[in-house]
């Protein structure tokens, strides 16, 4: 971890990066040049699919958002009539082969985010060879493949690009990893078709999104409350994502005394990880909480996001769908 807060501090404030983060970011350029030129060229090819593909993805590394916007993208194209499905990598699980998810599936074989989106109620696949699970959404009857985190993942075809910016810390100092936060160099934001700004303030072009909380739920029994009712008292806070700040934060903003405690993103929970032993309730994200379900104590609460973007976004998703796909109806 010390080595991660030196860069982050190097990404977002004014710290300096280790004397070997510049080589190393001049090789990764080098790298994604070639890459692209690959694919440009034709060396290598897209895999194009039947159907639509939305890819939803950000430039920075850490998290700005997608899993949350990737669920509200699902609950409006279904509102519209569209079955859509999510093909995911499945990062932190074991998964290799293509793999659509069952009702009840393992965080530690397909991923955290997977599950998350899975149990939404979404169909979902995973797996390395992404062009063959997002076939098995089609094969299950979806119309439109949604790619959660595929910006940089060329071998899928992409009818509709949305680069999800993190609106309070952006692209930091606009350097490539290791150097800076960049998995690709900011030109690339001239190339996606929609922008979303995750909180802050969003910038012209950018459609803003807010993460809006509701009620907590309990891991144990799925009781629910308010997150207020908790205001004044002292929690854990437990979050294994991009930016544990974020929910950190996000329940300071509301009167409740946080110890916080910041995990690697995708970590595998076990029992010993939340034993604080001193009675105290443990507050977590949706995403951590589908892997510290199944050894969930009494007190320990999910505290639930949803995305809330403007219709002037969605209208925008689907005129590029219409367009692009005329032959797709919902």
């Amino acid at each position: 971890m010390a080595l991660i807060d030196t860069l982050e501090s190097a990404w977002y404030g004014n710290g300096l990066a280790p004397w070997w983060a510049s080589p190393l970011s001049n090789i990764y350029g080098a790298v994604i040049r070639l890459r692209g030129w690959l694919y440009q060229s034709g060396v290598r090819r897209s895999v194009v699919l039947p159907a639509p593909v939305i890819v939803i993805g950000n430039l920075s590394v850490g998290g700005t958002g997608k899993t949350p916007l990737t669920i509200a993208v699902v609950e409006a194209l279904r509102d519209r009539g569209y079955r859509p499905g999510v093909v995911s990598r499945g990062y932190g699980g074991s998964q290799r082969e293509p793999l659509l998810l069952g009702d009840a599936p393992d965080p530690a074989q397909v991923g955290d985010e997977p599950c998350l989106i899975r149990v939404s109620g979404v169909p979902v696949a995973v797996g390395r060879d992404r062009p063959a699970a997002a076939r098995l959404l089609l094969d299950a009857g979806c119309n439109v493949v949604i790619a959660d985190d595929g910006l940089q993942h060329y071998r899928l075809a992409r009818d509709v690009e949305i680069c999800v910016i993190d609106g309070v810390r952006r692209f930091g100092n606009g350097r490539l990893l290791p150097s800076g936060p960049l998995r690709e160099p900011m030109r690339r934001l001239q190339r996606v078709d929609l922008r979303v700004c995750n909180g802050g303030i969003a910038a012209d072009g950018e459609y803003p999104m807010q993460l809006r909380g509701g009620d907590i739920v309990s891991l144990s029994d799925g009781r629910r409350q308010s997150l207020a009712a908790f205001a004044g008292q002292c929690v854990h806070a437990v979050a294994a994502i991009g930016n544990p700040r974020r929910f950190f934060d996000s329940l300071r903003e509301v009167g409740i005394d946080v110890i916080d405690h910041a995990f690697a993103d995708h970590h595998q929970f076990v029992p010993a990880d939340l034993d604080f032993a001193d009675g105290l309730p443990v507050l977590m994200t949706d995403k951590d909480a589908v892997k510290c379900q199944r050894f969930a104590k009494a007190d320990w609460w999910r505290v639930p996001v949803r995305a809330d973007l403007p219709k002037t976004f969605y209208a925008a998703l689907v005129e590029r769908i219409v367009r692009l796909r005329p032959g797709i109806k919902p």
